[in-house]
């Protein structure tokens, strides 16, 4: 499974871009805001119907422009597959798959596994607990269906609840309702996130002890008022009075969180920026070896900037990752030519090799495979 082409037309600052890509390792060379990162978030506004580093569709727009659009056309082990998105101004965001439009966004989301490791990740380590349940939902929900729509109904019956604590006079009917409702998708959510990250530590341990060298000692925990009290139902029962005084709903599985540490104290306080970012990338990395066993495929893997903060050690182990054809297609973007040089040297893969300034991105350099 691959990306065999992409075609952009005002995505940020990428005004126009017709690109072929290898089915192995593809390089992005330029300087800080030329527009590297931005031709890796077209890729996974693919995956995942929305952009890695925006919240609002409208701000991936090029400034004075009333449109983007984004065409992959993808290797995905059968046929082509042509996956097109496209957003005008004050209008729906269009999503469709070989020309037909999907009913809900949700249904593409698992087509096209994908993993980014980002200067944005950064944020799973020093911001709030919201950041670290993003990363296990948008994981689980690449390959559990029910997972995804069990988040959205969650989502929603909280929403409803929230609402409802916030009036002067609660509808205790409409609470019970949408307390159940919060019940039956949490405990289901709770029972998934448990199991994954059981199951996704030992993948962690794996690649955070190559990277670092076994230089640190760290740990990844999951914690949830579930794990003391399962049954959601009743807690929330108990707590009504209390969310109504609160204004906002303050037990269930919207409070979980991930206990990130290295030695016994929280990395956030201790760790340095080398330190922070092994951690990162040994999670990310875990989560596509993990992804991989459960999908049967290689996902398409994103490293931006990645070397960055690392020192010449831990950039070698990362290095050596990548030549031992682990992964699939990878697309890497860094300001260091050295670096990249460095990788296509020792891998021996197939590679393309781009320039990019100013949103223009050229192929300068191509290895095709013998």
């Amino acid at each position: 499974m691959y990306l065999k082409r992409i075609s952009i037309i005002n995505y940020k600052n990428i005004r126009e871009a017709e690109l072929s890509f290898s089915p192995k390792i593809n390089c992005f060379i330029g300087n800080n805001g030329e527009g590297k990162t931005n031709l890796l978030d077209s890729v996974y506004y693919l995956s995942f119907c929305k952009s890695h580093s925006n919240t609002t569709d409208t701000q991936n727009i090029t400034h004075d422009e009333p449109f983007f659009v984004i065409n992959g056309f993808y290797d995905l082990g059968d046929v082509e597959n042509e996956i097109y998105c496209g957003l005008k101004r004050r209008q729906k965001k269009q999503f469709k798959r070989n020309k037909k439009e999907y009913e809900r966004l949700a249904d593409h989301i698992g087509l096209i596994p994908l993993v980014i490791v980002s200067p944005n990740d950064s944020e799973l380590i020093l911001g709030g607990s919201e950041e670290r349940r993003k990363f296990i939902d948008g994981f689980i929900s690449q390959y559990d269906k029910r997972y995804l729509n069990s988040l959205l109904a969650y989502n929603k019956a909280l929403q409803q609840r929230n609402a409802l604590v916030k009036a002067e006079v609660a509808d205790e009917t409409l609470l019970d309702i949408w307390e159940e409702q919060m019940a039956q998708h949490g405990e289901y959510i709770f029972e998934k996130r448990s199991e994954f990250i059981d199951q996704f530590v030992p993948f962690f341990n794996e690649f955070h002890a190559f990277i670092s060298q076994e230089k640190e000692s760290v740990s990844l925990e999951y914690h949830s008022q579930l794990k003391e009290r399962p049954n959601l139902k009743e807690m929330l029962k108990e707590v009504r009075q209390r969310d109504m005084i609160l204004g906002h709903t303050s037990r269930g599985i919207h409070k979980d969180d991930l206990d990130m540490k290295m030695g016994e104290l929280a990395i956030k306080k201790i760790g340095s920026q080398g330190q922070n970012k092994t951690f990162l990338i040994a999670l990310k990395l875990a989560q596509f070896d993990f992804l991989k066993r459960i999908v049967k495929a290689k996902p398409i893997l994103l490293f931006d900037d990645i070397f960055d903060k690392l020192d010449a050690g831990r950039v070698q182990q990362i290095i050596l990752l990548l030549k031992n054809n682990r992964f699939g297609q990878v697309f890497i973007s860094d300001t260091n030519r050295e670096h990249v040089s460095e990788i296509l040297k020792s891998t021996g893969c197939e590679y393309h090799l781009y320039t990019v300034e100013g949103g223009n991105i050229t192929l300068s350099e191509k290895m095709e495979s013998l």
